[in-house]
């Protein structure tokens, strides 16, 4: 075989490889249950295990409705990944799911089933309807520009706990 025809040959078996290699590199990671509302916060998969946890560690569950098509919520979500001070009371001091589908849970939606909708349910499994955001015709939504009402219904979760279980 000439040298030029041995060096095509070569080449003709290393670039495949090498794009077969790149393109592996350039895959998403697999789809983990934070579905990018934070990689390093302990999600639970469904809302009976978020009620079993929450009852075990007396901390409130955290259940976030969202859809993967929703501009709303992809806003929220980035701006919720990116918020230091949620994303350490989310992990350290929340159950924390996230559903892109309702409950079978009625209290769950008690002013209707939209989205984005973050809600609070305690230790004794009451649903706080109770902690809201700041719209009067959908009570359990938040926007990007509200994380300090979010903040400050996390931290009023928190305290219910304390003066009320």
């Amino acid at each position: 075989m000439s040298h030029s025809a041995l060096a095509l040959c070569l080449l003709l078996i290393t670039v495949p490889s090498n794009l077969a290699m790149a393109i592996k590199k350039e895959k998403k990671r697999p789809q983990t249950l934070s579905r990018g509302w934070g990689d390093d916060i302990t999600w639970v998969q469904t809302y009976e295990e978020g009620l079993f946890y929450a009852q075990k560690s007396n901390k409130p569950l955290m259940v976030i409705h969202h859809l993967e098509d929703c501009p709303y919520c992809q806003a929220l979500k980035k701006v919720f990944a990116q918020n230091e001070e949620i994303q350490e009371m989310a992990q350290n001091d929340f159950i924390m799911l996230n559903l892109m589908h309702e409950t079978t849970d009625k209290n769950l939606s008690p002013d209707g089933k939209y989205v984005p909708r973050i809600m609070f349910v305690d230790p004794s499994l009451m649903v706080r309807a109770d902690i809201t955001g700041r719209y009067s015709n959908r009570l359990y939504t938040y926007e990007p520009q509200d994380l300090p009402v979010l903040i400050e219904n996390m931290k009023k979760a928190l305290r219910l706990i304390q003066s009320e279980l």
